[in-house]
């Protein structure tokens, strides 16, 4: 597996790109708030034989650069029509999606908006309606949470979110502490902003009424997100019929615990590959 490093200018920002290649079905993923593409290593090295794994730099995060406007591409749907642009440039019609946190929000956002999506795997997502009342029945009020909103951090604030998002061991990896120093402070402020609009699409209806394929995958300890939120939603085309709560993970199972993590991916993935 030989993975390729280039980047693609869009009218949002230049986007940085990691790609397998090779034949086989496009698996994008997306990363969250205040990380980077870096985060999904043990994905990438665990799939990218049997798939075409893709990870990209969102604008303001890692080695893409800063948004040329802030306000139009710092939100969720400013992210979404990003991500569609590089993926029309790449030429690719049809593609499976694994999105964490903001990622998760991201890829639900793109649903309708480009066909293409096969099936998609959240992770640490609460699909919430509009509103400031309905956004915080998925999220958990807490310091980390406000830190995720702000636009400058202190030193010690990035490194406890740091440790909130990955777990205890994360300050052992430092480009972890690192992407959430490197990351644009205003795509943190105006992302926080944005979410609270009434005027944004309801991610829980989506659920509840599009026949995508979805898989849900949570830490049980997660610091941000209300699973019990979550688990009560009545999806319409759940895999499996379950979301699955990882005992003893936080925020992102997926980099603490991949032995765990990646047999859920494989197998939303190849059943995915049966139906395209």
């Amino acid at each position: 597996m030989a993975i390729s490093q280039y980047d693609i200018q869009t009218s949002h920002a230049v986007i940085s790109v990691a790609d397998t290649g090779g034949d086989g079905l496009p698996v994008l993923l997306i990363h969250g708030n205040s990380s980077c593409k870096d985060i999904f290593r043990h994905q990438v090295n665990c799939f990218g034989d049997e798939y075409r794994v893709l990870t990209i730099d969102l604008p303001g995060h890692g080695a893409s650069s800063n948004a040329v406007d802030p306000r139009r591409t710092y939100s969720i749907p400013g992210y979404a029509l990003c991500i569609i642009e590089v993926l029309e440039k790449l030429g690719i019609n049809k593609v499976a999606v694994f999105g964490w946190s903001l990622g998760g929000h991201i890829g639900l956002e793109m649903i309708p908006r480009f066909p293409g999506i096969v099936g998609l795997m959240i992770c640490g997502t609460p699909p919430v309606s509009p509103g400031p009342e309905n956004v915080s029945l998925g999220f958990k009020s807490n310091r980390f949470m406000a830190i995720s909103g702000k636009a400058s951090l202190t030193e010690e604030e990035i490194t406890d979110y740091t440790l909130a998002l990955y777990g205890e061991n994360a300050l052992c990896e430092p480009f972890l502490r690192a992407a959430v120093a490197r990351t644009d402070g205003l795509a943190r402020q105006y992302m926080s902003e944005a979410s609270i609009s009434l005027d944004v699409m309801d991610q829980r209806l989506l659920v509840e009424t599009n026949p995508t394929p979805l898989a849900i995958v949570n830490g049980v300890e997660d610091l941000f997100v209300n699973i019990d939120y979550i688990n009560g939603i009545t999806y319409k085309n759940l895999w499996t019929g379950q979301v699955y709560n990882l005992l003893n993970l936080g925020h992102g199972p997926f980099w603490e615990a991949p032995e765990l993590f990646n047999p859920l991916m494989a197998g939303f993935f190849s059943d995915l590959t049966l139906e395209v």
